[in-house]
Order: C-alpha cells, then sequence, then structure tokens
C-alpha cells in the first residue's frame, strides 16, 4: 500500500477554484536573493520559541530547588506550549488576510512578553510562578504562526524546486531550539545536591542566579529578532517566484469548510498532529521519564539534543532529497512511522526492566531514543510538505 508511488488522484490538489481562471496572460516570476534573509529571520524566531518552551523540562531538578515547583508544574509548563494552539483559526485568519509580516509580529510580540514575564525577579516564589506559567502561556500563543506559516513562506518566496528545502528549514529549526534547551539547560544550570549526576554541592541561591541568566539571556535574544523583525519583514516579494505564488487565493470561510470535509486534508493532518503532539509531549518531559531509570539531568539533556538533532539534519536532507523526487512522499512516511514504532518499542521495553529483565544502560537507553526521535519528527514534515506537493 505504502511502498508504491503517489497515484494521480492523490496528486491532484486539495483544493481547487470552483470557477477556472480564464486570465491566460504570462505571469512574470522572479527569485530575490532577500528571500534566504527572510527565511533566516523567521527561523530565528522559530529557534527561540522552540528553545522558550522547552526551558523547564532538562532543568526540572534545579527548578523544582529553587522555585519549589512539584512535577505536575513541570508538566503543565511543557503543556502551554500546545494549550497555545487552541485559538489557531485566529492566527491563520490573520496570516491569511493581513500577511505573513503581520501575524509574525504579533508573534514576536508575544514570545518577548511571555520571555520578560519569566524573568522579572520577584521574591514571593507563588507569584513568581505564576508568572512563569503566564510567560510560557504567552509563548504558546506564538506556536500557530510559527510552526504553520513554513509553507507559506516557501510558496511565496522560493521556487518550486526549493520548496521542500525551505519548508523543511523553517519547518525543523524550532526542534533545533528545543534541542539546545536540553543542552543549555542542564550545562549553565547546576544539578541540585543528592540529584543524580550531582557531584560538587550547589547552594540554592546559585542555582536560581544560574536560571535567572538563562532567562535573561533569552528574553535578551528574542528582543533584538523582533525588532528586527519590525525593521524589515515583508509579507510578499514584489514579484511573485512561480505561477503559484501569484494564483488567487480560495475564500477562507469555504476553504476552511472544504478542507474539513476532505477526507485526504483529515488523514494528511492526521499522520502530521499525532506524531508532533506525542513527541513534544514526551521531549518536554524526558528528564522527569529518565530520571528514575539512574539517568543524571546532564546525560538526558544529551539525549534529547542529539536525538532532536539528528532528526533536524536527517529532515533536511530528506527534504532536499524530495525537491529532486516527486511521488515517493508517502513511502517516505511510512518508513518513518515503522522506524519510530520499533524505536519506541524498543526503548519502552529497556524501561520496564522488571517485566522484560533488559538490562538500562546509557547504551540501551541512547539506541532507541536517537532512532526514535529522528523519525518521529521527521514525519511531520514530511506531511506538511505532501501536502503542497505530494
Amino acid at each position: 500500500m505504502g511502498a508504491v508511488e503517489s497515484t494521480e488522484g492523490e496528486r491532484e490538489p486539495l483544493l481547487v477554484p470552483s470557477q477556472p481562471a480564464t486570465n491566460t496572460q504570462p505571469v512574470l516570476s522572479r527569485v530575490y536573493g532577500r528571500r534566504w534573509f527572510v527565511l533566516t529571520m523567521f527561523s530565528l524566531l522559530g529557534f527561540m520559541q522552540g528553545l522558550v518552551w522547552n526551558t523547564w523540562g532538562p532543568i526540572q531538578n534545579s527548578a523544582k530547588h529553587v522555585f519549589e515547583f512539584s512535577s505536575t508544574d513541570i508538566a503543565v509548563l511543557v503543556m502551554w506550549g500546545p494549550v497555545g494552539y487552541l485559538p489557531w483559526l485566529l492566527f491563520i485568519w490573520l496570516m491569511d488576510k493581513k500577511g505573513l509580516r503581520a501575524s509574525l509580529l504579533l508573534s514576536a510580540f508575544f514570545m518577548v512578553l511571555g520571555a520578560a514575564l519569566r524573568s522579572v525577579p520577584l521574591k514571593d516564589l507563588y507569584y513568581r510562578r505564576w508568572m512563569i506559567h503566564g510567560g510560557q502561556l504567552l509563548n504558546g500563543l506564538a506556536g500557530p504562526t510559527i510552526m504553520s506559516a513554513g509553507p507559506l513562506l516557501s510558496t511565496t518566496w522560493f521556487a518550486p524546486d526549493q520548496r521542500a528545502t525551505a519548508t523543511a528549514i523553517a519547518s525543523l529549526i524550532g526542534y533545533l531550539g528545543s534541542a539546545c534547551a536540553f543542552l543549555i539547560g542542564p550545562l549553565a544550570v547546576p544539578a541540585p545536591n543528592g540529584t543524580v549526576g550531582s557531584t560538587v554541592y550547589w547552594n540554592q541561591n546559585h542555582i536560581g542566579d544560574r536560571i535567572q541568566f538563562v532567562l535573561y539571556a533569552e528574553v535578551g535574544m528574542i528582543a533584538a529578532l523582533f525588532v528586527a523583525v519590525l525593521f524589515y519583514f515583508p509579507s510578499r516579494p514584489p514579484i511573485p517566484p512561480s505561477v503559484a505564488a501569484a494564483s488567487q487565493r480560495l475564500s477562507y470561510r469555504s476553504s476552511i469548510c472544504r478542507l474539513l470535509s476532505n477526507m485526504r486534508f483529515l488523514m494528511i493532518a492526521l499522520a502530521y498532529s499525532v506524531p508532533t503532539g506525542v513527541v513534544a509531549g514526551w521531549a518536554g518531559v524526558l528528564d522527569m521519564i529518565l530520571t528514575p531509570a539512574k539517568v543524571s539531568q546532564v546525560d538526558a539533556g544529551w539525549i534529547g539534543f542529539w536525538s532532536l538533532v539528528g532528526g533536524c539534519v536527517f529532515g533536511v536532507a530528506m527534504a532536499r532529497f524530495a525537491d529532486y523526487i516527486r511521488g515517493m512522499l508517502k513511502l517516505i512516511l511510512v518508513l518513518m512511522f515503522a522506524g519510530a514504532s520499533l524505536a519506541a518499542t524498543w526503548f519502552t521495553l529497556t524501561c520496564l526492566t522488571r517485566l522484560t529483565h533488559l538490562p538500562s544502560t546509557k547504551v540501551t537507553t541512547w539506541i532507541p531514543v536517537l532512532p526514535y526521535i529522528r523519525c518521529i519528527k521527521l514525519t511531520p514534515v514530511t506531511s506538511q510538505m505532501w501536502v503542497f506537493f505530494p
């Protein structure tokens, strides 16, 4: 079923105009060098959004020690990212009606405000925790635009033979930010005394100062990006790069209704949303999952970092490969899901040592986690590309 090229029916557009265009005049097209700057600015915002979202999971032991967070608090801090997607229709409408610049500026403003709230050094831990939760929610509200605007940006700015690559870069760079949070957090913030991997005694004030330094650094970088986008980030080039970019867009309301009644679209959306949601919730509390297995905060951070970085690099490489082939994305999706399923099964069995009696070591933990996240991270991007160029 999946090991074949896409059929002609699968290659048909998900949405077609009810009345075909009658204008036969040739459309001028041009590709601008500034497209890479636009992609870079968008990708950097995605990087910071992922970095801020994954701040607390990799340092959950230290955060519990300083702010008196519970395990539930850490899980809720991770959950605010997906919660930010609830008003997704509003952000998609804004992007469709006002353009990419307006929607991206709003998202960047949410990110700046959220990062600033988290970094306010209140002495009262009760109000400080509420400020941190509010900041995480505001950062999550930037997610709908950051995570979904990649295909729009690639279609608007890039030629057809570069769109898969541009889409993969714009979509995967947020995961790279989450990966760097696995590295920056445990290396910048020491684990509290008495936890796995802690060899030096650190008092609470020193750990709190290191967390505060990370928060200040993040708000500074986001503020710089916001100013840069405010000064220059055009919604579209003066001349479109292709006929598709110059085509008239369909009605927003009718398009939503037609998509939600299209079984092909629902299946592609399912293939995108399920792996994204599963791995986001799982990776965000990876340190908390591995702590009972006697994995230190630093080791868990390295596991999360290399697995996500591998997924990003492999995803961009596969997207570049997809620019040269057509009709094989369905096969790629099936292979990625199969690899992720096998790796997840292996990881689960090694964690259930009381039932399986398998050795739980660094090797048996690292080996399944790396291909699991690498494969599962690529499947949403492949699904996203399939919508636009199957």
